[in-house]
């Protein structure tokens, strides 16, 4: 009656394991802070708030993904500056959204765009880029120069295909994907376990 089972393991979303590797792989520490959305110092540390924070379709992998369009968009040396170099007073830095561009061509890689989109304000850009994700929009926010981001963002992608960031951010989409091809077979069967739920699977995506 006093036996307590001992605690030897603990367990993982996997995608959390995928996309957590994938930052321990190039040289991101990842830590949790109540008081932080997203943060980095430039020493290899990256903070993120708490999960119980996070909207119902956020999730760490999304999060690290836009951290990493970030770094891949402001360049390598910008992993040794806070923040990624980014003066977080202004919306409107052309990089911000190139980083978006960025993060939908990578995904479109693997059909993964609807998954790995990023939360907050800047979502409702993110879901205007057109299908092929370097190409201008119709009727773009008056207050940003398209031109300036689709060229921030094509020479970001070019980044995105060498070293650091071409081998494990590959390797992480192509493993989303793979989990995302797993879990749809079993999407037809699932039954969430909040009452009338009218959210389907991020996985459906």
């Amino acid at each position: 009656m006093t036996w307590e089972r001992p605690i030897e393991s603990r367990y993982l979303d996997p995608l959390e394991v995928i996309w957590l590797a994938t930052a321990r792989r190039l040289g991101l520490t990842v830590r949790r802070d109540p008081a932080i959305f997203s943060r980095t110092d430039g020493t290899g540390m990256l903070w993120l708030g708490p999960r119980d924070d996070l909207d119902a379709d956020d999730c760490v992998a999304q999060m690290l993904f836009h951290e990493i369009a970030h770094w891949i968009t402001n360049g390598v040396a910008s992993g040794q500056v806070a923040d990624w170099g980014f003066p977080l007073s202004d919306q409107d830095d052309p990089r911000e959204y190139a980083c978006l561009r960025v993060q939908a061509a990578l995904a479109d890689r693997h059909g993964l765009r609807g998954m790995l989109g990023p939360t907050g304000q800047y979502r409702q850009y993110f879901d205007r880029i057109p299908v092929d994700a370097l190409a201008p929009m119709d009727d773009p926010p008056h207050t940003l120069d398209e031109g300036v981001i689709l060229v921030l963002a094509t020479d970001a992608l070019r980044r995105a295909g060498a070293a650091p960031f071409a081998g494990p951010v590959d390797h992480a989409l192509t493993a989303t994907a793979a989990l995302r091809d797993v879990v749809a077979d079993f999407l037809p069967a699932y039954a969430t376990e909040i009452p009338d739920d009218p959210l389907p699977s991020l996985w459906s995506r």
